[in-house]
This record gives structure tokens, C-alpha cells and sequence, in this order.
């Protein structure tokens, strides 16, 4: 009786049951992406729309600061069409990049809307304004969290997909490296 074809055999069903093992883990890495994203995209729709009631009612009380406020809507356009091309595959590196730059985009605009609300523009009895601007600063705060949570998922993905010898089968598979928020 030979044991060549034992071992053989053997070696076939190790590296067999190995593939399906890693396969399986990357599944759940990227599935986890996948999850961490439905946290982040709940705080991006938040401040969407309270950045559209704050730029409603910014327009009655800023009608010269038009330059600023088609600005802060034109960058979250923006932020919102990359959030919707992220939305079916969050693993996806360039639209994570794309997501990334619209914020980064946003950010100025938005800044320099809420220093000029911070000015005494407003008539006294308007009590919407400090209403919206904190639930704008509420839904910042969620999508910090948020973003951190997809970026440790992302990490861990990465880091897994990157390791010998699991980045073999990651290029087979289609595994390909996930994009930081």
C-alpha cells in the first residue's frame, strides 16, 4: 500500500479546507464594511437634511450671502450623488475617495455658512435657526463615530486581504483593498 496518494489527498483537502476558511473570512470583513457603512450613511442623511433647512432658512436671512449658500448646496450635491455611488458597494476604494474628497469639499463652505450665522443676523424671535444648526452639529458628531467605526472595518479588511498567504486568494477572488472615509 502506497501513501503517496494519502498524502496527496491529504494535501489537497488541507489547502481546500484552507481556501474556503479564508475565503469565508473576507466575506465577513467585508460584510462588516458593509454594516459599519448603514452606520455612517444614517448621520450623512441627517445632515443633509439639516443642511437644507439651514440653507431654507439662511436664504430669508442671509439674501447677500447667496455666493456662500449656493457654495455649501453645490458641495453637498456633491457629497450626497458620491454617498449614493458608495451606497450599493462600500468596499469600493475609488468611491470611498470620492465620498472622502466631497466632504473635504464641504467642510470650508460649511464652515464659513455657520461663522456667518454666528453673527447677529437673525432676527430675535427666530428660534428655528439655533434648533438646526444643533441638530447639524448632533449629526457631525454621529458621522465621526460613524466614520471611525467604517474606517477600523476597513483596516481590518485591508490588513487581512494583504497577508500572506490570503493575498493570493484575494486577487483570485476579487478581494480588492477598501477605501478609507
Amino acid at each position: 500500500m502506497n501513501a503517496d496518494p494519502w498524502l496527496m489527498a491529504g494535501a489537497a483537502a488541507l489547502l481546500v479546507f484552507w481556501t474556503l476558511g479564508a475565503h469565508n473570512r473576507l466575506v465577513s470583513l467585508r460584510n462588516a464594511i458593509i454594516s459599519a457603512w448603514a452606520q455612517v450613511d444614517e448621520p450623512l442623511g441627517q445632515r443633509h437634511a439639516a443642511i437644507d433647512a439651514l440653507l431654507a432658512q439662511s436664504r430669508l436671512l442671509l439674501p447677500d450671502q447667496q455666493p456662500i449658500l449656493d457654495a455649501v448646496a453645490e458641495a453637498q450635491a456633491q457629497v450626497l450623488a458620491a454617498a449614493d455611488s458608495l451606497r450599493p458597494r462600500p468596499a469600493m476604494a475609488p468611491r470611498a475617495a470620492a465620498l472622502s474628497g466631497a466632504e473635504a469639499r464641504l467642510a470650508p463652505d460649511l464652515a464659513r455658512l455657520l461663522a456667518l450665522l454666528g453673527q447677529p443676523v437673525a432676527p430675535a424671535g427666530d428660534d428655528a435657526l439655533p434648533v438646526q444648526v444643533s441638530m447639524l452639529q448632533d449629526a457631525d458628531r454621529r458621522l465621526v463615530f460613524a466614520r471611525q467605526l467604517f474606517n477600523d472595518a476597513v483596516r481590518q479588511y485591508n490588513e487581512a486581504a494583504h497577508q500572506f498567504p490570503t493575498r493570493l486568494l484575494s486577487r483570485l477572488f476579487g478581494f480588492d483593498a477598501a477605501g478609507l472615509l
